[in-house]
This record gives C-alpha cells, sequence and structure tokens, in this order.
C-alpha cells in the first residue's frame, strides 16, 4: 500500500482525470444520467423529494447523505428558503444547508427552481466530487481529509470556522501535532493557538495550501501508519519546515514500495 502522501497527489494532481474515472463507474454513470434526464422536470418540493433517486443524488451531492432520513427537516429547510436571515436553513450552524438551499430554492423560483446551471451540471459536479472523496475515504481517511480540505480552504473565514467544522479541524489538529486532549479545552483558547499557528490567508494560495496539506498527509502517515516497515524518523529528521522536500517523499515512497 502507498502513503497517504502518495495517495492524494495521485488524486489531486490530475482532479480533471480523476473525476472523470468517477463518473465512469457504472453506478455513479447510471445516476447521473437518470438525474440530468429529470431534474428539469422537478416543479416543486414534493416532486424533489418525491423522486427518491433525485433526491437522495442531491443530498449527497451537497455532503447530507447522512440526513436523507430527516425529510421533514429537509423539507422545512427548502420551504422558508434563504431570503429571510430568520429563516430555519439560515439558524443553522452547518452552511451546507443554506447551499443546498439556495441550489434547490423553491421558495424563491417556484418551478423554474431546478433550471439552473447550478441545480444541473453544478450538482452532479458536487456529486462526483463527493463520490470521489468518499471512494478516497475507503481506502485511506487522511486522503478524503485532504481532498475535503482542499475542496473547503477557500471559505475557511476564520478559526472558529475550522473549530464548527470536524473535518477541517481534524487536519488542523494533525498538521499542528495538537493533542487529541486538546479539543476539550476553551473554544477561545483553541481559536487563539490556530491563529498563532497559522495564517488563515495561506489557504487562498494554492502553493501555500499545497504544502500544508503535504505536511498533513505525513503527519497523518506517523499517526496512522498504511505500512508496517514505515521509518517515522526519516521524517523527523526533515529541516523543510511545513514543507516536506520531494527528495525525502521520494524516499518515503519507495521505502513504502519495497524499495531500500
Amino acid at each position: 500500500m502507498i502513503s497517504t502522501y502518495t495517495s492524494y497527489q495521485l488524486i489531486a494532481s490530475d482532479m480533471d482525470r480523476s473525476i472523470d474515472q468517477v463518473s465512469k463507474q457504472p453506478m455513479v454513470e447510471r445516476e447521473t444520467e437518470y438525474y440530468l434526464s429529470r431534474i428539469s422536470e422537478i416543479k416543486s418540493i414534493d416532486d424533489f423529494m418525491g423522486d427518491s433517486r433525485i433526491y437522495n443524488y442531491a443530498m449527497k451531492a451537497f455532503g447530507l447523505e447522512d440526513m436523507s432520513y430527516a425529510k421533514a427537516f429537509i423539507r422545512k429547510a427548502l420551504t422558508e428558503g434563504i431570503d429571510n436571515p430568520d429563516s430555519f436553513a439560515n439558524q443553522l450552524a452547518d452552511t451546507r444547508y443554506q447551499s443546498f438551499v439556495d441550489t434547490f430554492n423553491f421558495a424563491r423560483h417556484g418551478g423554474t427552481a431546478t433550471v439552473f446551471t447550478k441545480a444541473q451540471q453544478g450538482t452532479v459536479d458536487k456529486y462526483l466530487r463527493q463520490t470521489l472523496e468518499e471512494d478516497a475515504g475507503n481506502d485511506n481517511t487522511g486522503v478524503r481529509l485532504a481532498l475535503y480540505f482542499e475542496r473547503n480552504a477557500d471559505d475557511i473565514s476564520s478559526a472558529y470556522s475550522i473549530l464548527a467544522d470536524e473535518a477541517l479541524y481534524e487536519v488542523v489538529r494533525t498538521t499542528l501535532g495538537l493533542p487529541a486532549e486538546f479539543v476539550g479545552t476553551d473554544v477561545d483558547k483553541q481559536a487563539d493557538v490556530i491563529n498563532t499557528r497559522l495564517d488563515l490567508a495561506d489557504f487562498k494560495d494554492p502553493e501555500k495550501l499545497e504544502k500544508f496539506l503535504q505536511r498533513f498527509t505525513v503527519m497523518w502517515e506517523l499517526e496512522n501508519p498504511t505500512y508496517s516497515g514505515f521509518d517515522p524518523s526519516l521524517l523527523l529528521s526533515s529541516s523543510s519546515g511545513i514543507g516536506i522536500s520531494q527528495d525525502l517523499m521520494l524516499a518515503i515512497n519507495n521505502l513504502k514500495l519495497g524499495g531500500r
């Protein structure tokens, strides 16, 4: 089995190719074809929720698959929309619901809510990316976390937005080497530590983000080795700061592939 870093790089280095491979999976292909053929015919919340394949596809696209069963909850969010600041979706801390309602905005657009690109190909694109991340996670949770962070990094506005998202926080905590016990400390203290040790503006810079995720995947490998012969001293000897040199990563990958 190859390292977390290498697995992540194989996917992230050519995302278009990785997404294309996912789109060609038989089940994904079938569900996507059905979704695109039917979505423009959906004219109401009842239509939307009454077609389980359409509804489940959309929920998965927005990372809400685990909440598919909570139809009364989702119906309330869709019914109230997002135009009123006091609407149900706007009161939820998880912004995925706001994005979901904004895409399927029957409250604002009525029967034309599904004709927009974001409800059609835009949702398909999200579905394919979600499936890619899930598939990666089946082999290595660290890879899924890295892909998730990369996808959401541009939306990180403060330390509190990291603390509010379990997956984002796990990436940050792992990268910074913060112990699990740290999660139980005062929230403001946790935010201060993040702000002290990270420049959140770096997440807007692709090169700096890449170095950060490089560091994360290496740290994840230390805590969750995918190869019993992995020697962490190779990593600990690095003096490259938050990044890991290409020579070092080559040595690690050769080791994990059976090289000497």
